[in-house]
Protein backbone atom coordinates (compact mmCIF):
# COMPACT_ATOMS: atom_id res chain seq x y z
CA UNK A 1 0.00 0.00 0.00
CA UNK A 2 1.26 3.47 -0.90
CA UNK A 3 0.99 5.06 2.55
CA UNK A 4 1.95 8.57 3.62
CA UNK A 5 5.35 8.73 5.36
CA UNK A 6 5.72 7.03 8.75
CA UNK A 7 7.44 9.53 11.05
CA UNK A 8 8.25 10.26 14.69
CA UNK A 9 5.71 11.74 17.08
CA UNK A 10 7.51 15.09 16.92
CA UNK A 11 7.39 15.17 13.10
CA UNK A 12 3.74 14.15 13.13
CA UNK A 13 2.93 16.91 15.65
CA UNK A 14 4.64 19.53 13.50
CA UNK A 15 2.69 18.42 10.41
CA UNK A 16 -0.53 18.34 12.41
CA UNK A 17 0.02 21.89 13.68
CA UNK A 18 0.71 23.12 10.15
CA UNK A 19 -2.58 21.61 8.98
CA UNK A 20 -4.36 23.08 12.02
CA UNK A 21 -3.47 26.58 10.81
CA UNK A 22 -5.32 25.86 7.55
CA UNK A 23 -8.23 24.26 9.41
CA UNK A 24 -8.65 27.37 11.55
CA UNK A 25 -8.59 29.57 8.44
CA UNK A 26 -11.31 27.36 6.96
CA UNK A 27 -13.35 27.59 10.18
CA UNK A 28 -13.16 31.39 10.15
CA UNK A 29 -14.20 31.40 6.48
CA UNK A 30 -17.21 29.22 7.34
CA UNK A 31 -18.09 31.59 10.20
CA UNK A 32 -17.99 34.51 7.78
CA UNK A 33 -20.22 32.65 5.32
CA UNK A 34 -22.70 31.90 8.10
CA UNK A 35 -22.77 35.60 8.97
CA UNK A 36 -23.58 36.45 5.34
CA UNK A 37 -26.21 33.72 5.27
CA UNK A 38 -27.94 35.27 8.29
CA UNK A 39 -28.16 38.55 6.38
CA UNK A 40 -29.59 37.20 3.13
CA UNK A 41 -32.77 38.96 1.98
CA UNK A 42 -35.96 37.01 2.58
CA UNK A 43 -38.99 36.16 0.47
CA UNK A 44 -42.44 36.35 2.07
CA UNK A 45 -44.39 33.19 1.27
CA UNK A 46 -48.04 33.35 0.35
CA UNK A 47 -50.84 32.10 2.56
CA UNK A 48 -53.00 29.21 1.50
CA UNK A 49 -50.58 26.29 1.25
CA UNK A 50 -51.81 23.08 2.85
CA UNK A 51 -49.84 20.00 3.90
CA UNK A 52 -50.80 16.54 5.11
CA UNK A 53 -49.18 15.59 8.42
CA UNK A 54 -48.16 12.03 9.35
CA UNK A 55 -51.41 11.67 11.33
CA UNK A 56 -53.34 12.69 8.16
CA UNK A 57 -54.39 16.04 9.60
CA UNK A 58 -54.20 19.11 7.37
CA UNK A 59 -51.68 21.77 8.38
CA UNK A 60 -51.10 25.28 7.03
CA UNK A 61 -47.66 26.80 6.54
CA UNK A 62 -47.33 28.41 9.99
CA UNK A 63 -48.56 25.14 11.51
CA UNK A 64 -45.48 23.33 10.21
CA UNK A 65 -43.43 25.25 12.76
CA UNK A 66 -45.39 23.87 15.74
CA UNK A 67 -44.76 27.10 17.63
CA UNK A 68 -41.07 27.41 16.74
CA UNK A 69 -39.61 30.42 14.94
CA UNK A 70 -37.41 28.56 12.45
CA UNK A 71 -38.09 25.57 10.21
CA UNK A 72 -35.61 23.43 8.31
CA UNK A 73 -37.20 21.32 5.57
CA UNK A 74 -35.35 18.44 3.95
CA UNK A 75 -37.03 17.86 0.59
CA UNK A 76 -36.96 14.08 0.37
CA UNK A 77 -36.95 12.84 -3.23
CA UNK A 78 -40.25 10.93 -3.16
CA UNK A 79 -42.61 11.81 -6.00
CA UNK A 80 -46.17 10.47 -6.27
CA UNK A 81 -46.10 6.89 -7.53
CA UNK A 82 -42.33 6.54 -7.12
CA UNK A 83 -41.48 2.85 -6.63
CA UNK A 84 -37.83 3.24 -5.62
CA UNK A 85 -36.13 4.67 -2.55
CA UNK A 86 -33.70 7.56 -2.98
CA UNK A 87 -30.44 6.29 -1.50
CA UNK A 88 -29.01 9.72 -0.81
CA UNK A 89 -32.21 10.88 0.91
CA UNK A 90 -32.51 7.67 2.93
CA UNK A 91 -28.94 7.84 4.18
CA UNK A 92 -29.26 11.56 4.92
CA UNK A 93 -32.34 10.83 7.04
CA UNK A 94 -30.48 8.07 8.89
CA UNK A 95 -28.13 10.82 10.11
CA UNK A 96 -30.92 12.84 11.76
CA UNK A 97 -30.77 12.58 15.55
CA UNK A 98 -33.03 13.75 18.37
CA UNK A 99 -34.25 17.31 17.82
CA UNK A 100 -34.06 18.54 21.42
CA UNK A 101 -31.03 20.73 20.73
CA UNK A 102 -32.72 22.30 17.70
CA UNK A 103 -35.99 22.80 19.56
CA UNK A 104 -34.15 24.55 22.40
CA UNK A 105 -33.21 27.18 19.82
CA UNK A 106 -36.78 27.50 18.53
CA UNK A 107 -35.99 25.45 15.42
CA UNK A 108 -37.74 22.41 13.96
CA UNK A 109 -36.58 19.95 11.29
CA UNK A 110 -39.01 18.04 9.06
CA UNK A 111 -39.03 15.99 5.89
CA UNK A 112 -41.29 16.91 2.99
CA UNK A 113 -42.23 15.25 -0.30
CA UNK A 114 -44.91 15.55 -2.95
CA UNK A 115 -45.87 11.89 -2.48
CA UNK A 116 -49.10 11.24 -0.56
CA UNK A 117 -48.92 10.03 3.03
CA UNK A 118 -49.94 6.46 2.13
CA UNK A 119 -46.79 6.17 -0.01
CA UNK A 120 -44.63 7.99 2.53
CA UNK A 121 -45.84 5.57 5.22
CA UNK A 122 -44.42 2.60 3.30
CA UNK A 123 -40.93 4.10 3.44
CA UNK A 124 -41.29 5.36 7.01
CA UNK A 125 -42.32 1.93 8.31
CA UNK A 126 -39.58 0.18 6.36
CA UNK A 127 -36.84 2.44 7.73
CA UNK A 128 -38.27 3.03 11.20
CA UNK A 129 -37.84 6.80 11.06
CA UNK A 130 -39.58 9.08 13.55
CA UNK A 131 -38.66 12.46 12.05
CA UNK A 132 -41.90 14.23 11.01
CA UNK A 133 -42.54 13.76 7.27
CA UNK A 134 -45.16 15.89 5.54
CA UNK A 135 -46.83 15.60 2.16
CA UNK A 136 -46.93 18.87 0.22
CA UNK A 137 -49.27 19.90 -2.53
CA UNK A 138 -47.95 20.70 -5.98
CA UNK A 139 -48.48 24.45 -5.56
CA UNK A 140 -45.87 24.79 -2.81
CA UNK A 141 -43.22 22.89 -4.75
CA UNK A 142 -44.04 24.68 -8.00
CA UNK A 143 -44.02 28.14 -6.43
CA UNK A 144 -40.63 27.50 -4.83
CA UNK A 145 -39.21 25.92 -8.00
CA UNK A 146 -38.33 22.70 -6.22
CA UNK A 147 -39.25 19.97 -8.70
CA UNK A 148 -38.86 16.41 -7.42
CA UNK A 149 -35.17 16.54 -6.51
CA UNK A 150 -33.66 16.69 -3.03
CA UNK A 151 -32.73 19.88 -1.26
CA UNK A 152 -32.97 21.78 1.98
CA UNK A 153 -35.02 24.91 2.70
CA UNK A 154 -34.92 27.20 5.71
CA UNK A 155 -37.98 29.24 6.70
CA UNK A 156 -38.51 31.91 9.35
CA UNK A 157 -41.85 32.61 11.06
CA UNK A 158 -42.74 36.02 12.47
CA UNK A 159 -46.23 35.71 13.89
CA UNK A 160 -48.43 34.50 11.04
CA UNK A 161 -45.93 35.60 8.37
CA UNK A 162 -43.50 33.05 6.94
CA UNK A 163 -40.35 33.87 4.98
CA UNK A 164 -38.01 31.78 2.86
CA UNK A 165 -34.45 32.59 3.91
CA UNK A 166 -32.19 29.88 2.45
CA UNK A 167 -32.06 26.93 0.08
CA UNK A 168 -29.31 24.49 -0.90
CA UNK A 169 -28.92 21.17 -2.69
CA UNK A 170 -26.13 18.90 -3.96
CA UNK A 171 -22.89 19.31 -2.03
CA UNK A 172 -24.54 21.96 0.11
CA UNK A 173 -26.58 19.15 1.67
CA UNK A 174 -23.93 16.45 1.97
CA UNK A 175 -21.70 18.66 4.10
CA UNK A 176 -24.45 18.51 6.76
CA UNK A 177 -24.19 14.72 7.15
CA UNK A 178 -22.43 13.32 10.21
CA UNK A 179 -21.24 10.19 8.39
CA UNK A 180 -19.56 12.13 5.58
CA UNK A 181 -17.99 14.61 8.00
CA UNK A 182 -16.52 11.79 10.09
CA UNK A 183 -15.25 9.97 7.01
CA UNK A 184 -13.57 13.19 5.84
CA UNK A 185 -11.39 13.00 8.99
CA UNK A 186 -10.16 9.47 8.24
CA UNK A 187 -7.17 8.41 6.13
CA UNK A 188 -9.36 6.71 3.51
CA UNK A 189 -11.96 9.49 3.41
CA UNK A 190 -15.25 8.65 1.69
CA UNK A 191 -13.43 6.14 -0.52
CA UNK A 192 -14.87 7.59 -3.72
CA UNK A 193 -13.08 8.15 -7.00
CA UNK A 194 -13.57 11.93 -7.08
CA UNK A 195 -11.43 12.41 -3.96
CA UNK A 196 -7.77 13.42 -4.06
CA UNK A 197 -6.22 10.54 -2.10
CA UNK A 198 -2.82 8.81 -2.09
CA UNK A 199 -2.41 6.44 -5.01
CA UNK A 200 -3.60 2.95 -4.11
CA UNK A 201 -6.06 4.15 -1.46
CA UNK A 202 -9.42 2.33 -1.73
CA UNK A 203 -11.77 4.21 -4.05
CA UNK A 204 -15.02 3.23 -5.75
CA UNK A 205 -17.37 5.03 -8.14
CA UNK A 206 -19.14 7.90 -6.41
CA UNK A 207 -22.06 6.78 -4.19
CA UNK A 208 -21.59 3.14 -5.26
CA UNK A 209 -21.12 1.90 -1.67
CA UNK A 210 -23.98 3.93 -0.28
CA UNK A 211 -27.16 1.95 0.43
CA UNK A 212 -30.34 2.25 2.44
CA UNK A 213 -29.21 0.70 5.71
CA UNK A 214 -31.30 -2.45 5.28
CA UNK A 215 -29.58 -3.22 1.96
CA UNK A 216 -25.97 -3.48 3.13
CA UNK A 217 -24.41 -6.95 2.89
CA UNK A 218 -23.91 -8.69 6.21
CA UNK A 219 -21.08 -8.60 6.99
CA UNK A 220 -20.12 -5.52 4.91
CA UNK A 221 -17.68 -6.25 2.12
CA UNK A 222 -14.07 -5.18 2.80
Amino acid sequence: MNRPPVVSTQEWQAAREALLVKEKEHTRALDALAAERRRLPMVRLADGYRYTAPDRSTVDLPGLFEGHHQLVIYHFMQAPGQDWLCTGCATFTDNIADQSHLNARHTRLILMSRAPQDEIDVVRRRMGWTVPWYSAGDDFYDDLGLGDGFGLSVLLRDGAEVFRTYYTSGRGVDRLRLDFNLLDLTPYGRQEEWEDSPEGWPQDPTMSRLRPRDEYPNPPRP
